[in-house]
């Protein structure tokens, strides 16, 4: 299966140096390349784009409310978005991933790097290091507030302190992988952690999302530290 890539940054010459990196792999091919936020969600539409590289501060419609447009349509529900932004942790990223962005990636990053988020997002799923997951939460700490939960459209909402949150519907152990994931774990490493198998561990993910309302992997765990379950230095 060739992976469709499109390619939306308002710098050409990144652009230039993505398309090359991208199609020089036998597996991939960049089917679009968009300016702008706007143009990145027409050419999504006109191309059945499999991944977006989406740069978030671009003129004009910018990368996050792309995401939005991207996520808000049933019809690209299987699209998955990488944000591509100049530093690690940027102050949109956080509303990027709630948006329905599967991850973020620096500019910064090797080649190699790059290609393997390409795959990644296309298996589904979440682009968060552990630096990059430490990170936000801090972000999310600081911001105070009530905790913010999540649709079943995966969209933001504010709900009254501990009562009624979504994730108390959660049993005590999709509780605890929720947790794990929030940590930057993946489904291996969760397994190990909880000597259960990794298919054992997918099935209560995929409970967890459902339950939660999350479009993928990456929500979890913008849920997970949203309602609490995983705090700097906790994991």
């Amino acid at each position: 299966m060739t992976i469709r890539v499109v390619l939306a940054d308002d710098q050409t010459l990144l652009r230039s140096a993505f398309r090359v990196l991208v199609d020089s792999e036998p597996d991939m091919a960049v089917v679009a390349e968009a300016s702008d936020g706007a143009e990145a969600v027409d050419a999504v539409r006109a191309s059945d784009a499999d991944v977006v590289l989406m740069d978030i501060r671009m003129p004009g419609t910018d990368g996050l409310a792309a995401t939005r447009a991207i996520s808000a349509d049933p019809a690209l529900s299987e699209v998955r978005v990488v944000i591509l932004t100049t530093f690690e942790v940027d102050e949109y990223v956080v509303q990027a991933l709630r948006a329905g962005a599967c991850g973020f990636l620096g500019k910064g990053a090797e080649p190699e790097e790059l290609l393997a988020a390409i795959r990644t997002a296309v298996k589904g799923d979440a682009l968060l290091s552990p630096a990059a997951t430490k990170g936000l939460i801090a972000s999310f700490l600081a911001q105070g507030g009530p905790y913010a939960t999540m649709d079943t459209a995966g969209e933001e909402g504010h709900g009254d302190g501990e009562a009624g949150r979504p994730v108390d519907a959660l049993t005590s152990r999709e509780r605890e992988v929720l947790t794990l994931v929030g940590g930057g774990l993946n489904n291996d490493e969760i397994a190990e952690r909880l000597a259960v198998s990794p298919l054992t561990v997918k099935t209560h993910v995929n409970r967890t999302m459902s339950k939660l309302g999350a479009r993928d992997r990456a929500q979890l765990v913008v849920a997970a530290y949203e309602n609490g379950l995983v705090r700097p230095g906790a994991h």
